[in-house]
């Protein structure tokens, strides 16, 4: 993981296949199931419109009873290959930033890279802890599955 400036990057490796860790990132049942950083959250709801244009809702409580509500517009779509979106909280309101998401296959697994930029130096959350956390999740998900 690195910081740059006011955006992280983190680039990791999953030992399953691009096609599975796309889908844990576009179907609104499976990202319920590891989004959010508290190990022991949970997901509530998920609205996702994987297109162009199109908008995703996802709201996950911490084990404290903590919600929270992210939300963006998604910028580019490339099937198995690029996410990219803006990202606002609705405890946040004003305060965007903007995700790239790349992923590549490598044999069986996939290598994912992720930004995370615009970060404003007034936001409550720690971007980079929280998105290390929240990674640790989709391999025993995929894996399970």
């Amino acid at each position: 993981m690195t910081t740059i400036d006011s955006s992280i990057f983190i680039e990791t490796t999953f030992k399953s296949p691009v096609e599975k860790i796309w889908e844990a990132w576009t179907n609104p049942n499976l990202i319920m199931k590891w989004f959010g950083s508290d190990p022991k959250g949970k997901g509530l709801s998920a609205k996702l419109d994987v297109r162009v244009g199109g908008y995703f809702e996802i709201t996950f409580q911490d084990s404290d009873l903590t919600e929270h509500t992210c939300s963006g517009i998604y910028d580019e779509v490339q099937v198995l290959n690029k996410l990219t979106f803006s990202w606002r909280w609705k405890n946040e309101p004003g305060d965007e930033s903007f995700v790239v998401l790349s992923l590549a296959p490598e044999g069986k697994s996939t290598r994912m890279q992720f930004q995370h930029k615009n970060l404003s130096s007034g936001s409550k959350h720690d971007y980079a802890k929280g998105w290390q956390n929240t990674f640790s999740k989709p391999e025993s998900l995929v894996e399970a599955g």
